[in-house]
């Protein structure tokens, strides 16, 4: 049921806030400066990826000022290992994800928002609950976990259906790894951020179980 209450409202204000100073941030960042905290974003996650060898994960395709850049999947994917899958979103009309495997840079579509899609058939919503790792998108993260994505709940559906034990982990650029973010109750805690400056960073109280 939807919360009405006057501490909601002001909560929600304060999400709206934080989330215009985000972006406005991150279009002044130019392209000279993005493209090495991409260059830095893929390093870390791909040595991540060889580290735990997942079987399966998801990521998604940065768009504009995203960290990470367009060639996330694909460095992301050369990092797996033989036969394991890159699942990437699909969003479906109620803003809810699905899930496709990701077959290369040539096989994506411009979708919804602004997303590129694999073109593959999709697995399904509960495909991420099989993920060994999960790799997402947000604005911010704070030091408890706190994640503060763009507002359309996609991905606050997609992480609660993810395990507990399942490591999540959210590229951002520097400065966006901040003390106390706007909490709901449907917000889920992340548990790890990557940095272009620090690089992997697993959060306080947040490691999986």
């Amino acid at each position: 049921m939807p919360d009405f209450s006057d501490q909601a409202e002001v909560t929600r204000d304060a999400k709206f806030a934080t989330r215009t100073t985000l972006l406005a941030r991150r279009r002044r960042l130019g392209d000279a400066e993005r493209a090495t905290a991409a260059r830095h974003v893929q390093a870390d996650l791909a040595d991540l990826v060889r580290r735990l060898r997942p079987r399966r994960m998801t990521a998604y395709v940065p768009v504009a000022s995203e960290p990470g850049g367009p060639e996330l999947p694909a460095v992301l994917h050369a990092a797996l290992p033989e036969g394991a899958e890159l699942l990437l979103p699909v969003l479906r009309a109620d803003l809810d994800l699905d899930w496709a495997p990701w077959t290369g840079p040539d096989d994506l579509v411009a979708a919804g928002r602004g997303m590129r899609e694999p073109t593959a058939p999709p697995l399904g919503q509960a495909a991420v609950t099989t993920a060994d790792l999960v790799v997402l998108p947000a604005l911010a993260v704070d030091r408890r976990g706190v994640r503060l994505g763009r507002g359309g709940g996609s991905y606050d559906r997609a992480l609660a259906r993810v395990p507990a034990t399942t490591l999540t982990v959210v590229p951002l650029h520097d400065g966006e790894l901040v003390n106390a973010l706007p909490v709901e109750p449907h917000d889920r805690p992340v548990h790890a951020v990557v940095t272009p400056t620090n690089g992997l960073r697993t959060l306080d109280g947040a490691a999986p179980r």
